[in-house]
C-alpha cells in the first residue's frame, strides 16, 4: 500500500525532459516517489491529497543563508556593507550564545517551510547548536561555520575554535537521519583570512569528503583589493590554495571576471546568486546570464534576513530572471524554466543531493511543495512554469513535504511548536536589542 497519493495535480517535474503533467498522480512510499504520471496507480494509499487547483514542484533549495540572523530582521537597513557589518551586525553577533542561534534557526526554518524551501546551505557561528537546530527543524541542511582570522601570526589550525566545532559536528551530526544534515567546511571569505588558513581548511574538507562554502567577490572593493594585494582575483588565488578542490558553493560572485567564470566552471563550483541581498546592500548585479552561458552551475540564495529581509526564494527566482533581462536588454535571457532550475536542481547539485532532490522523479525523495493557483494573483494559469517563476510568492505555498512527511500545510506546522519557539525568541530579542 502507498503511504500517500497526490491526485488531480499539475506537476512541474524539472526533469531532463521538462515533463509537465496535468491532472497527474504522484505516488509516495517510504519517503520516495514511486510513480508520477496521468494514469491512476492501482495501489491504494493510506492518505490521499487532492491537488486540484495546485501545482506540484520540487521543493526549493536555498544555497546561501545565515539562518540565525532572523534575530536581526529589519534591524540595520539602508547602510553600506562595511558600515552595516562593522557598526551593526558584528556587535550584535558578539553577544550571541548557542541557544540564541538554536531558536533563531528554528524560527527561520519555519519561514522556509511556509514559503516552499526544503533545503538550505547555512554559514554561521555556534556550529553544534546550528546542527541541533537542523536536526530538529526537519529540512535538509548543509551547515558550516565560516573560518576567519585577521592575525596570521596567532593562527593555529588545531586550536582554532572553528576546527574544534567542525570536529565535534563531524562526529556527532554529519549525515544523521540518512544524510539529511551534513557538515560543510567554510572559509568566510578571502578578505577575512589568509592563505595558510585556506590551505588548512581546504585540506580538512578534502580529507573528510566535505563540501566547501565561501563568500566570493561580493563587492567591487573586495575584488579589487584582492587583486592589489595578491595580483590575482579572489577566485584565482583561492583556487591556487586548494579551496575549490572539493564541491564548493561560492556565494555572490557579483564581480567575477570572464576568466573567473571559466575557472568556476572547470572546478564545478556552484555560484549562489543572492539578487535581493546584493541589491539591498548595493553590491551590484551578478553577471548570471554570462555565467550560465559559460556553463557555470548557478543556484539561488537569500543570504541572511538582515540584508534581505526574508527567506522567500520565489522572490529570488523572479528577480534573478528579471535582472538579467533588464541589464542586457534581452528578454529571452534566463527564461522561466531556467530560473526554476536555479532554485531546484542547481541547488541540489550544490549540496551534493542531485540524486535525492530537485526533481519530481521516480526514485527521488518525495520532497515537494504544492502551490495554490486558486488565488487571484496566480489564476488563470496559462503556463505553469511561468506562473511559478513570475507570479508565485512564498505565501502561495499550500503544502511542504520532505521525504513523504508533510511538515507544513495551509498555515499549520506538523512538527514545529511555533508558540514555544516564539516564546524563546522574545527574551533573546530583549537581551540583544532592548536592554
Amino acid at each position: 500500500m502507498l503511504d500517500t497519493l497526490i491526485k488531480n495535480v499539475t506537476a512541474v517535474t524539472m526533469d531532463d525532459e521538462g515533463h509537465l503533467y496535468h491532472d497527474a498522480y504522484i505516488a509516495i512510499k517510504d519517503g520516495k516517489i514511486t510513480y508520477i504520471g496521468t494514469d491512476a496507480p492501482q495501489e491504494q494509499a493510506e492518505k490521499v491529497i487532492d491537488g486540484r487547483g495546485m501545482i506540484a514542484m520540487p521543493g526549493l533549495v536555498n544555497t546561501h543563508s545565515h539562518a540565525a540572523m532572523s534575530l536581526m530582521r529589519g534591524y540595520a537597513d539602508d547602510y553600506v556593507l562595511q558600515e552595516w557589518l562593522n557598526d551593526h551586525v558584528f556587535p550584535i553577533e558578539g553577544k550571541l550564545v548557542g541557544d540564541d542561534v538554536y531558536w533563531a534557526m528554528l524560527w527561520t526554518q519555519a519561514e522556509m517551510l511556509a514559503t516552499g524551501t526544503i533545503a538550505y546551505t547555512d554559514m554561521y557561528m555556534h556550529l553544534p547548536k546550528m546542527a541541533e537546530a537542523a536536526v530538529d527543524g526537519g529540512l535538509y541542511a548543509n551547515i558550516s561555520n565560516g573560518a576567519m582570522c585577521f592575525n596570521p601570526a596567532g593562527y593555529c589550525f588545531d586550536t582554532d575554535s572553528v576546527t574544534g566545532q567542525n570536529r565535534e559536528v563531524l562526529e556527532r551530526f554529519h549525515k544523521v537521519d540518512n544524510g539529511r544534515v551534513k557538515l560543510d567546511v567554510s572559509i568566510h571569505a578571502e578578505y577575512t583570512s589568509f592563505p595558510g588558513l585556506w590551505q588548512d581548511f581546504s585540506a580538512y574538507a578534502a580529507e573528510n569528503g566535505l563540501n566547501m562554502h565561501i563568500h566570493l567577490s561580493e563587492t567591487r572593493a573586495e575584488h579589487e583589493n584582492c587583486i592589489a594585494k595578491y595580483g590575482k582575483t579572489p577566485a584565482a588565488i583561492l583556487a591556487e590554495n586548494g579551496v575549490f578542490n572539493t564541491r564548493t558553493t561560492a556565494a555572490h560572485c557579483v564581480w567575477v571576471s570572464d576568466a573567473d567564470m571559466d575557472l568556476l566552471r572547470e572546478k564545478q563550483v556552484t555560484v549562489a546568486h543572492n539578487p535581493v541581498s546584493n541589491l539591498k546592500l548595493a553590491s551590484g548585479i551578478a553577471p548570471v546570464a554570462r555565467m550560465l552561458e559559460k556553463g557555470v552551475n548557478v543556484a539561488l540564495g537569500t543570504d541572511g534576513v538582515c540584508s534581505n529581509n526574508n527567506h522567500d526564494l520565489f522572490e529570488e527566482i523572479k528577480l534573478a530572471a528579471l535582472l538579467q533581462k533588464g541589464v542586457s536588454g534581452d528578454p529571452r535571457l534566463v527564461p522561466a524554466q531556467q530560473a526554476l532550475k536555479m532554485a531546484t536542481r542547481a541547488g541540489a547539485f550544490a549540496q551534493g543531493r542531485e540524486q535525492e532532490i530537485g526533481q519530481l522523479k521516480e526514485g527521488f525523495d518525495a520532497s515537494l511543495i504544492l502551490v495554490n493557483t486558486g488565488k487571484p494573483g496566480l489564476y488563470p494559469v496559462h503556463n505553469p512554469v511561468s506562473t511559478l517563476a513570475y507570479s508565485a510568492r512564498g505565501g502561495d505555498v499550500y503544502l511542504t513535504m520532505i521525504r513523504g512527511k508533510v511538515l507544513y500545510e495551509n498555515g499549520i506546522y506538523t512538527a514545529l511548536d511555533m508558540e514555544r519557539i516564539r516564546s524563546k525568541m522574545e527574551p533573546i530579542l530583549n537581551r540583544l536589542f532592548r536592554a
